[in-house]
């Protein structure tokens, strides 16, 4: 199977400019192919990851892949995906997401010889504006680019000059790669169509029409219930593990519905078809087991942060299930606990009831007391029942924390302070 078949089974492609000559000049070189992300933020999320994906797929099959870290696109704005104009950086934020995402993708998929990591600010911030608008803006109808998706769906709003130029300065980088590194495929998100043609016919323009460039879109991922895939309750899945934990990535893997994990196994996984069959043939039979899922959160943590964090999250989801919570670390409460409702108290012993008052995780004494004896009250995991305990932060978490946890879900944690 070739991997254009491969990525067909897996769901992968949503468009292609032009399959069959793809096809044959895969089965006759190895190429180098590119996809681009604007350092809109200091992080990319799990929605991200679906292109670049693909980038790791191929250059598992031998071919060389480049990310484009748009340092130059970035500071205009991509209108793809919007109703409104973006707001522009300054120049100083934008170089710094530029260096952040770089670190953070050159972690994940390798650096000097896997894959090669470039920047557009140095070839766009050289073009001057005449020689932008005799050398590139000649080649581009108004009339065309407006019945680009990208365009058309902002026209009722309007869009700004600099935005509308968006396809241009994409079209631009395909044509300097293409000539400067030789890269024939461009892969992008769904919406991303309308710019990656726009470059394959401004290389056809520039460098003939036998120029074999191409380009692939992945599908529009969303989840069985037709919302979109990647985002909770909290917000985005981000990979930089300070935005989210690798255990709160862990959990967001493991959650996922049965009738999504088989695609997502699929999409992304490197696990073989016939380990993914095997999988799919558990949620059927077995689906109370939840092996799919596992499966699916521990390769994807693993990829994204590597083994040691996925095991660090396997253990603390293990022992929060067991519930003896007191073998976590502090670091790892950090990671379970840290975005959870949180107070801070001095490291004084204190009587429960007033403890709890005081920490407005009870209304009152009497409340207090109330569910105390009803056993709704667990401190560090520890069921309470007694109405004189004192709860002594010194005595838990090297004396950083206190966990306490009304009724089933209704978690607080209580960060040790002695200014307080």
């Amino acid at each position: 199977m070739d991997i254009l078949e491969d990525l067909k089974w897996r769901g992968a492609i949503n468009q292609e400019t032009d399959e069959e000559g793809l096809r044959k000049l895969l089965s006759e070189k190895k190429i180098s192919l590119y996809c681009g992300t604007d350092p809109t933020g200091d992080s990319l999320h799990i929605g991200h990851l679906i292109p670049f994906i693909v980038l790791k797929r191929f250059e598992l099959a031998g071919h060389h892949p480049y990310i484009l870290i748009g340092g130059g696109t970035g500071s205009i704005g991509d209108p793809s995906g919007r109703k409104t104009e973006r707001q522009l950086q300054t120049m100083e934020k934008v170089q710094h997401n530029v260096q952040a995402l770089t670190e953070q993708t050159t972690r994940i998929f390798g650096g000097s010889g896997h894959i090669t990591f470039v920047n557009n600010y140095d070839w766009l911030s050289k073009i001057n504006l005449l020689d932008f608008l005799r050398d590139y803006g000649k080649e581009f109808g108004v009339n065309t680019m407006i019945k680009k998706d990208i365009v058309a769906s902002r026209l009722e709003n309007g869009i700004s000059f600099t935005e509308f130029t968006y396809q241009i300065l994409q079209s631009v980088d395909f044509l300097h790669l293409y000539k400067k590194e030789n890269i024939q495929l461009q892969v992008g998100g769904a919406d991303q169509w309308g710019n990656i043609t726009s470059g394959v016919d401004l290389i056809h323009k520039k460098e003939g029409q036998d120029a074999q460039v191409y380009g692939l879109t992945i599908p529009l991922m969303l989840k069985a219930d037709g919302t979109k895939f990647g985002k909770t309750a909290g917000g985005a899945v981000w990979l930089d593990p300070k935005k989210t934990s690798p255990y709160e990535f862990y959990q967001f893997w493991l959650n996922q519905d049965d009738r999504d994990v088989v695609k997502y196994l699929k999409y992304f996984t490197f696990l073989s078809h016939d380990e993914i069959d095997a999988l799919a043939e558990k949620v059927k039979t077995q689906p109370e087991k939840r092996e799919a899922q596992r499966a699916l959160a521990r390769e994807v943590t693993t990829f994204v942060h590597g083994k040691e964090a996925m095991q660090e999250a396997e253990k603390i989801s293990e022992i929060l299930f067991s519930g003896n919570i007191k073998k976590l670390t502090p670091d790892e409460i950090e990671q379970v606990f840290g975005k959870m409702p949180s107070v801070e108290i001095s490291s004084n012993k204190q009587n429960i009831v007033e403890w709890l008052v005081e920490n407005k995780i009870e209304s009152s004494k009497r409340q207090a007391r109330e569910d105390i004896q009803n056993g709704a009250i667990t401190i560090n995991g520890e069921r309470i029942r007694d109405l004189n305990f004192e709860i002594d932060p010194s005595q838990s978490f090297e004396g950083k924390y206190v966990v306490a946890r009304k009724g089933k879900k209704n978690y607080t944690l209580a960060k040790v302070n002695d200014n307080e």
